[in-house]
This record gives structure tokens, sequence and C-alpha cells, in this order.
């Protein structure tokens, strides 16, 4: 066990730094003195003996596309996911005695109305990730969503408040997103994923509907950043998670959930492809049936297993 309050926190942050998920590719800085923000974050419960709290925005709900999730509930990438978490919380413990908690933040109904997601879908994933929480003993995981906001309001009347309380305006956000490349290189990619999560059967053209994402995009940041300003406020001592690629020296740190190439992905925009060995992988559903026999749990589909 670790008593050295100067070490400390490095070598917390130490524990993370394998599964930075950062803008600059899969390979993470090994040096915690490359993470001032993290340290100081880390810092504001060691020197008080406390234990680390951890809030990570994410798991939202599945993607709306049928290539590429096997449905709406969570499943073993969900599983898989929290798991990890947990026992880095675990890791962390065996170290520092106060040991660490994460609030997992599930974002999905402050986005519902973007991603055309229903209310009732969102609900019933927080519902089973809740309960797949208590199934698997993690002990370590707490989860907040919007259903603890504004207490009995319908859920577009609190997107609607969180939203003009906490975002920017949209013409703010076009002029960082021309000026700023962080800013510039998520828009990127949330215009992707809302182009990759629209279902066949579309009925406009290519064009439209990459003009119609390209001005989804800006509201999904909007309210991203409304939802974190939000936690921020409800949780105002945490060290911040974010399961978008971050730089080195950002506010908040990028953390990868299951291995892949793809930097971006997540459980709820994919499926989980287990090999011969203990990794697993995460692919889109239509290419995992390609590789993959699919397995059963519970009596919904789970994931696949390469053959």
């Amino acid at each position: 066990m670790i008593t050295q309050t100067a070490s400390v926190e490095a070598t917390i942050l130490g524990l993370l730094l394998p599964y930075h998920r950062t803008t600059t590719g899969p390979a993470p800085s090994s040096d915690p003195r490359n993470h001032p923000e993290q340290l100081r974050q880390i810092r504001q419960f060691t020197e008080r003996d406390e234990p680390v709290l951890f809030t990570l925005p994410g798991f939202p709900c599945k993607s709306p596309n049928p290539e590429k999730v096997l449905g709406h509930l969570p499943d073993e990438g969900e599983r898989l996911s929290l798991t990890f978490l947990d026992g880095l919380c675990a890791r962390i413990g065996a170290i520092y005695a106060p040991g660490a908690r994460m609030v997992i933040c599930s974002d999905g109904h402050i986005f519902a109305d973007q991603i055309k997601v229903s209310d009732a879908d969102i609900d019933a994933y927080g519902d089973e990730l809740r309960a797949l929480i208590r199934r698997e003993g993690l002990r370590h995981l707490e989860t907040f969503d919007l259903r603890q906001v504004h207490g009995d309001l319908p859920h577009a009347e609190k997107r609607r408040l969180v939203t003009e309380a906490y975002a920017p305006s949209p013409a703010a956000l076009r002029a960082q997103t021309r000026t700023d490349e962080e800013t510039a290189r998520l828009y990127r990619g949330i215009t992707r994923f809302l182009v990759e999560d629209t279902p066949a059967g579309y009925a406009g053209s290519r064009s439209a509907l990459q003009r119609e994402c390209r001005e989804r995009a800006y509201e999904v940041i909007a309210r991203s950043r409304a939802w974190g300003d939000l936690i921020a406020d409800h949780f105002p001592r945490s060290v911040r998670l974010s399961i978008h690629p971050q730089p080195a020296g950002s506010g908040k740190f990028g953390i990868r959930l299951l291995d892949s190439v793809d930097v971006w992905a997540t459980p709820w925009h994919s499926v989980v492809v287990r090999g011969t060995g203990p990794g697993a992988r995460l692919m889109r559903r239509v290419e995992a049936e390609t590789v993959g026999r699919l397995v059963w749990r519970e009596g919904r589909p789970s994931h696949y297993v390469a053959v």
C-alpha cells in the first residue's frame, strides 16, 4: 500500500494511462507528468484521504441502426466494459486505501431527439444497465442520468432546461469548429456517427443525409457540453473521464472501454467479437456476422465468437 502522498497521484494515474483514448493514435503517453490536470483532479481526493471519484459521461443507449448492434438493451459489450471500469477502481483500491468509485453518467436522454432514439428505449437501456451492475456485483460503480434531474418533468422539458442553462450558442460553436482542431475533430466524428446510425431505408439522398447530420452534430456537441457542465455542478470534485479521444493536457481523460482499432468505437455502437483467447474486439454487427457465430445469454443475443 502506498503511503507517500507526494507520489500517489502519479501512481493512480499510471493505472489509467495504458487505456488512454487519445487523439494522436492508439499509443498512450506513459508519463503522468504529461497530464497535469488529471494529477490535480486526483489530488483533490488524496490530499483529504478520500476515495477518488471518477465521472464518465456515456452508456447512453444502443445505436438505432440494426446493422451495428444486436438490439436496444445492454449486452456483452456493456458487461465487459463495466467490469473493466469496476476492476480499474478495485486496482486503485489495492494501492490507495480509500479506494475509488465511478459514476456512469448515462447521457442518452439529453440526445434522444437528435439521435432518433425513443425515451422509452433509453429508459429500458438504463434500467438494464443498473440491473447488470447489480448482477455482476460491480460495487465500485454508480449511475446518474436525466431522470435524476428536474424532478418529474417530461424528458423533453428537461432537455430544454438543461440546454438553455448550459449549452453554448450555435454561433459560438460553429466559430470554434472553424478555429479549433479538437472541436473540428469531434464535429467530424459525431457527424460520421449520425450518418452511420441512420437505419437503411432513409428516404432522402446521401447528400441530404450528410447535410442533416452535420446540422444535428452541432446540436449533439452543444448538448454534450451542457451535460458535462451539469455533471460538473452535481459532482464539483471529480476526475473527469471521457469516451471521446482526448489529447494529453486536456481537462478530460479519454479512456478506452474495450480494444478496437477505431479510437471512436464504443459498445453501444457495435458488438463484441471474442476470439480464441481472452481478448474481445468491437465490430459492426454486419461485419461480425461474417467472422463469428452468435451467442445468446439469458434469452437475448449477446455477442459473437470468431470461427
